[in-house]
This record gives structure tokens, sequence and C-alpha cells, in this order.
């Protein structure tokens, strides 16, 4: 067989046969052409966040001791349990109706009841306005009177008499408070309210209602004793329902210019329903305390200093200039504009 033994006696013959069998490699690619810039995609960029700390720094911190061994008779402790109130505090039951009701009654304060209490402050002139809050004043002191007398306070119940005495005749029905300025007699605000604390009746669940604002169920009956009291103490006219409701709204407007600050800063607070509420019954414990002639507690004392900062912060901080028509409100620049940057993987 002369071709076989050609093909095992002639390698290069066999070497050329073989490359002839074999396809022909593909050529390489050619280099790709320079991308532009702009058509290039980018990785999404992340932001990086430092970190305070490595997980070196713990591998090398100390390990924690391991837990006292059981006493002889005691078992391990297994589980951890933890201990808190659930639910709405014991002196306030009704948390979310009275948080709804804040809500509503702060959004009528401010759409109705603080322009008509601005509008009286700025329309009338200030001396008739003090005239009017000197003659509401002037009409309680019956109600302080007999208060401190209940409450055994003979003094201060002569004091608010005299006060009522002179006011009344000399001081024009009460437009003037000549017996403070003019004789010392300082004005000091009593109720039923406060005769039921000082005899040691609790104040109940606290209540936020629409009208009256916060409240107790104690202080809810006593401004309502007070408030009868008023037409048969005094007489005519205010025994008709006319003068009645302008004696009642004098003195509600008053009282709203009296405590605008106060309401302003809880307004602005980060938690307003639960700082009035706080405020609110630590200002009535401090009355309470103080015609007994106790001292008020460390908690209350925190809640009533942390209003009265806040109350200074307030008149403290310049106002801010109304933006103009057309101009838009300047918004600072972000001090990392690095964090701002967060992106999803893709």
């Amino acid at each position: 067989m002369p071709g076989f033994a050609l093909l095992t006696t002639s390698p290069a013959l066999m070497s050329a046969a073989l490359a002839a069998a074999e396809p022909a490699a593909a050529p390489p690619p050619p280099p790709p052409a320079a991308m532009p810039m702009s058509a290039r995609t980018l990785p999404a960029r992340r932001a990086v966040l430092p970190l305070g700390w490595t997980l070196a720094a713990t591998q090398d911190a100390a390990p924690l001791p391991p837990p006292p061994p059981a006493q002889e008779g005691e078992e391990p402790v297994t589980e951890i349990v933890v201990e808190g109130q659930v639910g709405p505090p014991k002196s306030d039951p009704a948390e979310a109706i009275n948080e709804e009701s804040y809500r509503v009654t702060q959004a009528v304060d401010e759409a109705v009841v603080e322009p008509v209490a601005n509008a009286y402050r700025d329309g009338l002139p200030e001396p008739v306005r003090d005239g009017l809050g000197n003659v509401v004043r002037n009409l309680g002191e019956p109600s302080n009177a007999l208060n401190f007398l209940l409450q055994g306070k003979v003094g201060k119940a002569l004091g608010s008499l005299g006060r009522l005495a002179i006011n009344s005749t000399v001081g024009i029905g009460g437009l003037f408070d000549v017996a403070e300025k003019g004789v010392g007699i300082p004005y000091r605000r009593n109720g039923f309210a406060n005769t039921l604390g000082y005899y040691g009746v609790g104040p109940g669940p606290y209540l936020y209602l629409p009208v009256t604002g916060a409240t107790s169920v104690r202080d809810l009956a006593g401004s309502t004793i007070d408030q009868a009291l008023l037409p048969f103490v005094v007489g005519k006219p205010f025994n008709r329902i006319e003068y009645a409701a302008t004696y009642f709204v004098v003195n509600g407007l008053d009282q709203r210019l009296e405590f605008d600050e106060e309401i302003a800063s809880i307004r602005n607070s980060d938690d307003p329903y639960r700082l009035r509420r706080e405020t609110y019954l630590a200002q009535r414990r401090r009355d309470i305390a103080e015609l007994r002639g106790e001292p008020i507690s460390e908690r209350d004392r925190m809640w009533l200093e942390e209003l009265e900062q806040m109350k200074a912060e307030s008149r403290a901080a310049p106002e801010a200039p109304a933006p103009t028509a057309g101009e838009a409100m300047p918004v600072e620049p972000p001090a990392n504009p690095e964090s701002l940057l967060i992106t999803q993987p893709r």
C-alpha cells in the first residue's frame, strides 16, 4: 500500500494536509472606535456616607462581660421584659377625641377667633379696651371673694370685696382699676374649681372642648358654677341674655389676647396637643399648690419652664419678611450636596 507508506513516511506532507482540512481562523476584530464622552454610559453615582466606626474598631473593643451566674435556686434569665404604658395616659382617657377637637379648634381659632381678637385689640383705643377688661374683672370679684371665704382665706376675701366696692364707685362701675393703682389691692382670680381642688377633689379626665378649650371635669364644673353665679349675684342688667352674652364675649377676647403668646408658642412646637395638655395640667396643679402653700412637683416645674423658654425664644426670634407677589421663597443649599445623591443600583 504505497499511499499509506507515503503518509507515514512523509511528515511534512501530513502536516500540510491537516492544515488544509482545518477551517480558516477568523481575523481578530478591529479595535473599537473611541466613543465621545456624551455617548458613554457612566455607572450610577452613589453617595458614600462616612461612618464613624469600622469593623476593626469593634474587634479591638473589649468584649462584653458575661451575664452573672444564676444564684442557687434561681432560674437563669432567658428573656427580657420591657414594660411601658400602652394606650392613652390615665389623665387623658379620651386622647383621640380630645386631639381631634384640639386640631379643629385651632383651625377655627386661626381662621376666626384670632383675627377677631386682633381686630378688637387694634380697632379699639387702648383706654377703651382696658376699661372693658376692668369691668369684666370687677364683675368677677363676688365669685373671687366667695371662694376665698370658702377656702378660709378671709384676708383675701376682704381684699376682693374691697376692690369691688372701690372700683364700682370711684372707678365708675369698674371702668378704672382704682383699687390696684390707687390703693394697692391687687387683682386675684379665684373660682369654684380652685375651691374643689383646695379640698382635695382631683381634676378628673382632661378635656379639650371646642369653646372652652383645655379643661378638666373638675374645672368645667367649677367654671359652670362661676358663670351661673353672675346673674344672681350681680343682678340687673346681667340677668338678661344680651348683657350676659356681651360679658362672655369680652371676657373671651381679653383672655385670647392675654394668652396669645402662649398659644402661638404651643402651636409652633413639635407636639402641640401634648404640650398644651401637660402645661395646662401643670398650671392647674401649681394654682392648687399655691392655695395650699405647697411646693409644686419637679415634673410640673419642668413643663412650666419649658413653656416659658419657648415664649422667650418666640419673643427673641426676628420675624422673617414675607415674600412679595411673584417672588420665590429662597431655598438654602444643603450643607453636603453629596448626601442628596441617592441612587438605586441597576
